[in-house]
């Protein structure tokens, strides 16, 4: 089902709760792979969507009329171009059709190197501001 914008959802409890039945496995899939992966990050509603936050936004993820939308940023689509070969993809988005099976470990694997970028472009902007400092 097409994401429902005039919802205001407050949690990601709310959006898989207000999607169909027959997806709502598929998204806690997604859920739970990218909290395994990113122990400590923060669950976040975002431009009405579910999100997961640490040290910036890491992913987003959503339900449509016929996948789910995974938003791993442009970096990751580019890192994992060559696992994705099977899947429509837009500058930052993946497709997953809701008639294939989730790809878990896939989405484990880009929310691994989303937190390395996160945590690396924290440690470069630190860097950069102790060097204004002195």
């Amino acid at each position: 089902m097409e994401s429902k914008a005039k919802n205001k959802y407050e949690t990601i409890d709310e959006y898989i709760a207000s999607q169909p039945a027959s997806i709502r496995d598929g998204l806690e899939q997604i859920r739970n792979a990218i909290q395994k992966n990113a122990p400590g990050a923060e669950e976040v509603i975002s431009y009405q969507m579910p999100a997961f936050r640490y040290h910036g936004m890491l992913v987003y993820f959503a339900a449509f009329k016929n996948h789910y939308g995974f938003y791993g940023m442009p970096e990751a689509i580019k890192q994992f171009k060559d696992r994705l070969k099977n899947y429509e993809l837009s500058k930052g988005t993946i497709r997953f059709p809701f008639n294939k099976q989730i790809p878990v470990k896939l989405i484990a694997d880009i929310v691994k190197f989303r937190v390395k970028e996160n945590l690396h472009r924290e440690q470069v902007k630190k860097s950069e501001k102790n060097k204004k400092k002195k």
